[in-house]
C-alpha cells in the first residue's frame, strides 16, 4: 500500500511551480509522432540552409497545401489561404479567420537567417599559388569555430541582363567542399596568446578554393585564372559578376540524430529555422478555419538587427496587414493593436559544462518543453519588448488548456548575457508579443543541438495558438 502524502507534500504539489521533464509526460503515441516529425525537420534543415532556400521550400510546401499568392485588393473569405513573398528572402503566409481583422490577428513570427560566412564583393584572389575567397562573417559567431570544417557554398549571382545563376556546391556526396585553414599547434605559440575572440581574426577567415594553375606558362595568377575558367565553363560568370552576387559559406554537415538514444538533433541553422519550420507546419496542418486570421511571418536579417527591407525593422509586415485589412474597411492599426504575436525564437538551453552563465531557476532546459521568454535584451532589459503580465497569462492559458509542456527561460544571468529577437519590432506596431521557442545547446555554432521532444512540443504549442 502506497504511503499517504502528508499535508505538506500535498500543499507543496499544489502551490510550487516545478518544471517537468517532457519524456515523463508524453504518451507513447506522441513519442512516435515526435520521431516522425523529427525526421521531416532534419530533411528540412538539409534542404534549407539559407534564407532564399527556406523561402523556396516554404512556397513549395504552401502551394501543396492549397495556399495561393496574395492578390492586392482582393476580398478573401474565411478559410482562404494566401502567401506573400518579400524580395525573395522573407515571406508572410495567411489563413483568413472567421472574425474581422480588427478583432486582432494571431501572428507567428520567426527568422530564417543564421550566422554564416559571406563572401566579399571582390572575393577571389591568389597567394603563393593557392586560390582563396575573402569573406565577411555574418551575425554573432565564435570565429575560431569555423576553420577546418567542411563548408558548402550557397547563393546566387544576379547578372546585368536580369538573369540569376543559383549556386549550391558541397551538399551532394560527389561535390567538393571548401575550408578555412588554421595553424598547426606546433607553430601556433603566438596565435594562442591572442584573446579567444582574436585567435582567428575576421580577415583570416579566408576560404581555400583551389590550388592548380591554368596550363599557360605566360599568364600571371594562373591558379585564380583556372578557378575563373572553371566557374565560367559551369555557370557562365566572370569575376565582375561577383559584384552583384550573394554567396554564403555554410557548414556542409548534414542534420543528424545525436546520442546513443538518438534523442537530440544536431544541425546547422537551428537558430531560428527550428521555429520557422514548426510555425510553418502549424499553418500547413490547419484543419478548421480559425477564429482569428493567422499570419506566419518568416523574416530575414534578425541576426544583424532585423535591418534592411527584408528584416522586421522594415515596413513589410505593416504594409501587408494594411493591404489585408483594406478590402474590409478596417484600419491596420486596429488589427495590429488587438493582435497577439508569438515571436518564435530560440533560447539558450542550460549546459552543465558551463553552468556559471545561467541562473538555474530562470534558465531553460533541454527536454523540458517549449520556452516562454518574457524578455531578452541586455543589462537593464535594453533592446527588448518585455511582455506584459496579461500577455504571459493569455499564453499560459492557451498552453495549459492544450496540455502543452512548457517552461520559462532567460538569456543568461543579469549583466552577463543578453540578445535580441524580432519581438520589439512587432511590439512597436502595437501588438502584444512574447518570445516562444526551443532551447538550444551550442547556439550560433556550426552545429547546434535541440531535443526532438522540445521541437515537437513547440509545433504542438503553435498549433494550439493557431486555434485560439
Amino acid at each position: 500500500m502506497a504511503d499517504k502524502k502528508t499535508k505538506g507534500e500535498t500543499l507543496k504539489e499544489k502551490l510550487f511551480y516545478e518544471k517537468k521533464h517532457i519524456a515523463k509526460l508524453l504518451t507513447d503515441e506522441q513519442a512516435k509522432q515526435a520521431e516522425k516529425f523529427s525526421k521531416e525537420y532534419r530533411e528540412f534543415l538539409n534542404k534549407a540552409k539559407t534564407e532564399r532556400e527556406t523561402i523556396e521550400y516554404t512556397v513549395s510546401s504552401l502551394k501543396k497545401a492549397g495556399f495561393s499568392e496574395f492578390v492586392y485588393g482582393q476580398r478573401y473569405a474565411a478559410g482562404d489561404k494566401v502567401y506573400y513573398i518579400n524580395k525573395g528572402k522573407s515571406l508572410i503566409a495567411a489563413v483568413y479567420g472567421n472574425e474581422s481583422p480588427d478583432s486582432g490577428l494571431s501572428i507567428l513570427a520567426a527568422h530564417i537567417d543564421s550566422p554564416r560566412i559571406d563572401l566579399k564583393q571582390v572575393p577571389l584572389y591568389e597567394s603563393s599559388e593557392l586560390a582563396y575567397f575573402k569573406t565577411h562573417y555574418y551575425g554573432g559567431i565564435k570565429k575560431y569555430q569555423w576553420p577546418t570544417i567542411p563548408l558548402a557554398l550557397h547563393g546566387v549571382f544576379a547578372k546585368k541582363d536580369g538573369t540569376k545563376v543559383t549556386v549550391s556546391i558541397g551538399e551532394e556526396p560527389n561535390d567538393p567542399v571548401f575550408v578555412i585553414t588554421d595553424l598547426l599547434p606546433h607553430l601556433a605559440d603566438e596565435q594562442m596568446k591572442r584573446p579567444a575572440g582574436k585567435i582567428i581574426a575576421g580577415e583570416e577567415l579566408n576560404l581555400l578554393i583551389g590550388s592548380l594553375p591554368f596550363k599557360d606558362d605566360k599568364a600571371s595568377e594562373l591558379v585564380k585564372l583556372n578557378i575563373l575558367s572553371l566557374l565560367n565553363d559551369k555557370y557562365g560568370i566572370d569575376e565582375a559578376d561577383f559584384l552583384s552576387a550573394e554567396l554564403e559559406a555554410v557548414p556542409a554537415f548534414a542534420a543528424k540524430e545525436v546520442g546513443f538514444d538518438r534523442s537530440l538533433i544536431g544541425g546547422y541553422g537551428q537558430d531560428d529555422r527550428v521555429c520557422a519550420f514548426t510555425a510553418l507546419k502549424a499553418a500547413l496542418d490547419i484543419k478548421e478555419t480559425p477564429d482569428k486570421t493567422l499570419l506566419v511571418v518568416l523574416a530575414d536579417k534578425e541576426e544583424i538587427g532585423s535591418t534592411g527591407n527584408t528584416g522586421l525593422d522594415s515596413s513589410f509586415l505593416k504594409y501587408f496587414v494594411a493591404d489585408l485589412c483594406e478590402p474590409y474597411g478596417v484600419a491596420a492599426r486596429h488589427a495590429l493593436t488587438n493582435s497577439l504575436c508569438l515571436s518564435a525564437d530560440v533560447n539558450a538551453g542550460f549546459d552543465p559544462t558551463f553552468p556559471d552563465v545561467l541562473e538555474k531557476n530562470n534558465a531553460s532546459f533541454v527536454n523540458y518543453g517549449v520556452v516562454a521568454t518574457k524578455f531578452t535584451g541586455r543589462g537593464g532589459k535594453y533592446g527588448t519588448s518585455d511582455a506584459s503580465a496579461e500577455t504571459v497569462a493569455s499564453v499560459r492559458k492557451i498552453f495549459d488548456d492544450n496540455k502543452i509542456v512548457w517552461q520559462t527561460g532567460e538569456l543568461g544571468k543579469v549583466d552577463l548575457g543578453g540578445g535580441g529577437t524580432v519581438a520589439l519590432y512587432i511590439a512597436g506596431l502595437g501588438a502584444d508579443v512574447i518570445d516562444i521557442g526551443v532551447p538550444v545547446l551550442s547556439m550560433h555554432s556550426p552545429y547546434e543541438l535541440t531535443s526532438k521532444y522540445d521541437v515537437y512540443m513547440t509545433y504542438l504549442a503553435f498549433k494550439a495558438f493557431v486555434k485560439r
